[in-house]
């Protein structure tokens, strides 16, 4: 799963009315996964409570897994290009492609931008398939409320899809249906009328969304995910009522707490807990190493030798995110994982000692909330984690963004909201100390606002998060000067550069961003 097939790594926007899906195939590979039930020739056509288009929608949720969607540039573009990480591993591994993402600038001819574009049109088109055989397939019998429930997934992700594209590219090309050939060059639209649509998307989805699923069917899309979504999707416009009230919907609607324990949230038993809003879901055995997982893991994994050889080594922790910690902070740790040094021997959070690496940077530092549990890697005899859930939205999350929205609406009784729902999650990260974490006690917008994106930055630290973030605070540029990163213009490197590979496709229908060579 490490590299797209050379035809399907060059498909673009412009041929995506020819994007072929094999759904039988992919479906089933899909369904034959733990952690989404089982499809069985006894439930066949559609087990339990789901549908008759389960077939289309499960082909989209399996790109969900997809190495350009949740892996590799995911990764690179979201994480590495913050203040908050490094690329780590070697200096030269990832060449030029990862390297710029690190230190800008990013070229036009960049891979990995490529790939996130035609990943995330080939999840738009996936779902847009879905609705095209709600709406233009009559051979499939189907109630109203079967065609609402499987139009109400579909565009959550469609809606997802969208919020990705818009916020690493800007202006992309808006596709709503299925095209033909003729119709699918389309142009950029502005991202005013793309944050448009993925709201109507995800108010629908939220409308007609399950609040939950039965147990066969974890990592399902609800309402509460879509409701989360959208929260996000206001906050990032600076619509604070509407991210208030999106926010508090997903708090009031009895599904969600924080009662795992930080430290559970990241391993394997914390999968799907009480504060999973939106996990990708992955699974693999001894038969299956890869084929049903997500190569998330492994490329931010130990890069070492023997049991130690877990991966690329990518995604490092940076000074500056080390530094931000409080003093006590047991995020820190879960968050950090330090290999030994020559005098000093540090220890996985399962107690097993991290060996020393001389031969990479000098005494690497790991994403410590991918570290996976050594009885799967024994079970499953791989060291590779392609068993672990890629967490996108979690319960903190949706606190933090209701606590910034409260707060940036203003007048006493908001602010008093806002450091409520703070303080509820320094609380969970404290546990049972009394000497770490005092909640934040104030009435000064200002201050609260302050604590407010310290504690998103710490919360959710490497958990791809702190670039939009500062893109949005307006603070990129001096973020990105105090972590060193000089290369970095924020009137150009807040969005990547639309691929040339596109551009050169659409002939010149697509136009490049600001900032870059035409």
């Amino acid at each position: 799963m490490k590299t797209l097939n050379t035809t399907y790594r060059n498909f673009s926007i412009a041929m995506m009315a020819i994007l072929l899906i094999s759904t039988v195939t992919s479906c089933r590979k899909f369904l034959d996964t733990q952690k989404q039930g089982v499809y069985r020739t006894d439930d066949y056509p559609y087990p339990g409570t789901s549908g008759p288009y389960d077939l289309y929608l499960y082909s989209a949720y399996n790109f969900l897994r997809d190495y350009n969607v949740h892996a590799d540039g995911f990764v690179v573009a979201t994480s590495i290009r913050s203040d908050d990480a490094e690329k780590g591993s070697t200096a030269s591994d990832g060449g030029a492609d990862v390297i710029s993402m690190d230190n800008f600038p990013v070229l036009a001819t960049s891979g990995r931008a490529n790939s996130l574009w035609v990943a995330y049109y080939g999840l738009i088109n996936r779902a847009n398939t879905v609705l095209d055989k709600i709406n233009n397939d009559p051979t499939i019998e189907a109630t109203v409320p079967q065609k609402t429930a499987a139009e109400a997934e579909a565009r959550f992700i469609r809606g997802y899809s969208y919020f990705m594209l818009v916020r690493l590219f800007g202006r992309v090309p808006l596709v709503d249906k299925l095209l033909s050939v003729e119709q699918s060059n389309v142009p950029q639209s502005q991202p005013a009328q793309i944050y448009t649509f993925i709201e109507q998307d995800l108010q629908f989805a939220a409308a007609n969304l399950l609040p939950s699923w039965p147990s066969s069917f974890p990592g399902r899309i609800t309402s509460g995910a879509a409701n989360g979504m959208l929260a996000k999707v206001y906050l990032t416009q600076q619509k604070w009522g509407a991210a208030m009230q999106a926010a508090n919907m997903v708090m009031g609607s009895g599904q969600y707490d924080l009662s795992t324990p930080y430290d559970k949230i990241f391993r394997e038993d914390g999968e799907n807990s009480k504060e999973s809003v939106f996990e990708v879901q992955a699974t693999a055995s001894a038969e299956e190493k890869e084929k049903n997982g997500v190569q998330y893991t492994s490329i931010q994994g130990v890069r070492g030798t023997g049991s130690f050889n877990m991966g690329w080594g990518w995604n490092m922790p940076s000074a500056l995110l080390e530094a931000a910690y409080e003093t006590g902070d047991p995020r820190k740790a879960r968050t950090i994982l330090y290999s030994s040094t020559n005098t000093t021997t540090n220890v996985t959070i399962y107690g097993e000692p991290m060996p020393v690496y001389p031969t990479i940077v000098p005494n690497p530092k790991y994403n410590n909330k991918v570290y996976t549990n050594p009885s799967f890697r024994s079970r499953i005899n791989s060291n590779m984690g392609y068993w672990m859930n890629v967490r996108i939205l979690r319960y903190a999350d949706v606190v933090l963004m209701y606590a910034e929205a409260a707060n940036e609406l203003g007048g006493a009784d908001n602010i008093a909201k806002a450091v409520a729902a703070l303080n509820s999650v320094r609380k969970r990260a404290r546990g049972t100390s009394t000497t770490v974490l005092p909640d934040v006690v104030t009435t000064d917008q200002e201050v609260a606002r302050k604590a407010i994106r310290h504690e998103r930055r710490i919360e959710l630290a490497m958990e791809h998060d702190r670039f939009f973030d500062i893109v949005r605070w307006g603070i990129s540029g001096d973020a990105m000067a105090a972590a060193g990163k000089t290369g970095f213009s924020a009137s150009r490197d807040n969005l990547l550069p639309i691929p040339q590979t596109q551009i050169d496709l659409s002939k010149n229908v697509l136009t490049q961003n600001f900032g870059y060579p035409n």
